[in-house]
């Protein structure tokens, strides 16, 4: 009964923020919910079209989008600066080579620049896209502000200081995440965005030790010894490097808090992961999202509000890209 009502007391609250603006986290301006009513009321429907229709070819499409909003968010704030090409530029760093998604947003700013010529950002296209990634996977449907614009700053060098690495202990990860704006609890709760999703085999290798025979074994004694295993089978030495492994063992397909139950039977597929049931101050809070999906699914929304506006740029600042991968 409490649940249901934090639950409906959320909603309310969802509702009446929706008449007003929305500041932005860790710096920039303010966004504003229904932004393009008068100039691009489709907005909403071309970018979710967009995900649906790439999302049934392709089911990893929306754990692609996830990863996409945290490694553009992070940098330089919610700016599409990880989707501009080019030499020296974010998608050059070797934790973005393999960020996907990317021709669902292009796809997207091709329909909408045909309805609405240079209006809509691509910075908004990819926040829009990851909330829809969340929806159609089983997850709530959240309101979220627009009226972000386009950087026209994307450097390498930026990148690797403001992501998160998978081998990262808890103050490692709080500190980054502070430094954004985020909150301990927010960390948490936005973690749970590996309940979907793929990583490549090269990001776990740390937990294992190829022995002599040239097989791995296992030396993260934070990992339960069957999981294990069967990482080791899915990820063995010489591995190609093209070949992933699902974040979520169960159910990968599926946005739910099965990532957190997951967690308590010492399944995290990343050191991070695991990190988060070892530490003191997350512990009781994994238990608690992983005995309640209602809450997670009402946790997550307020902190997905959280990531999609850092630092994001308004009004005068940046631009609207005709296309997403280069400026004006």
């Amino acid at each position: 009964m409490e649940t249901t009502r934090a639950v409906v007391f959320t909603n309310i609250i969802i509702a009446v923020s929706s008449l007003f603006i929305v500041g932005s986290v860790s710096g920039g301006g303010s966004l504003f919910f229904n932004f393009y009513g008068n100039s691009c009321p489709a907005v909403e429907f071309v970018v979710r079209n967009a995900v649906t229709s790439s999302s049934s070819s392709d089911p990893s499409i929306p754990g692609k989008l996830l990863r996409l909003l945290f490694h553009d968010c992070f940098v330089e704030g919610c700016d599409a600066s990880l989707m501009l090409r080019g030499n020296n530029t974010e998608l050059s760093d070797p934790a973005n080579r393999s960020i996907g998604g990317l021709s669902v947003i292009d796809l997207a700013k091709r329909d909408l620049e045909m309805l609405c010529p240079e209006t809509v950002s691509c910075a908004d296209i990819i926040a829009l896209a990851a909330r829809d990634a969340v929806t159609i996977t089983g997850g709530p449907m959240i309101p979220i502000p627009t009226g972000r614009r386009d950087g026209v700053v994307s450097v390498v060098s930026n990148v690797r200081p403001n992501i998160v690495d998978t081998s990262f202990t808890m103050d490692q990860m709080i500190n980054l995440f502070s430094t954004k704006g985020l909150s301990l609890i927010d960390l948490l709760v936005l973690s749970g965005a590996h309940t979907i999703g793929a990583a490549h085999c090269s990001s776990i290798q740390s937990r294992f030790q190829e022995t002599s025979n040239g097989k791995f074994t296992l030396i993260d004694k934070t990992l339960d010894s069957n999981y294990a295993n069967d990482l080791i089978q899915q990820c063995p030495t010489g591995v190609s490097p093209s070949v992933t492994v699902n974040n979520d063992p169960e159910t990968s397909l599926v946005f739910d808090n099965q990532y957190y139950r997951n967690l308590m039977n010492n399944k995290g597929l990343f050191p991070s992961d695991s990190a988060l049931l070892i530490d003191g101050r997350t512990r009781k809070l994994v238990e608690d999202l992983a005995n309640d999906q209602q809450l997670f699914f009402q946790s997550w929304g307020q902190s997905f509000l959280k990531l999609t506006s850092i630092g994001v740029k308004t009004g005068d600042e940046g631009q609207i890209r005709r296309f997403c991968g280069a400026t004006n």
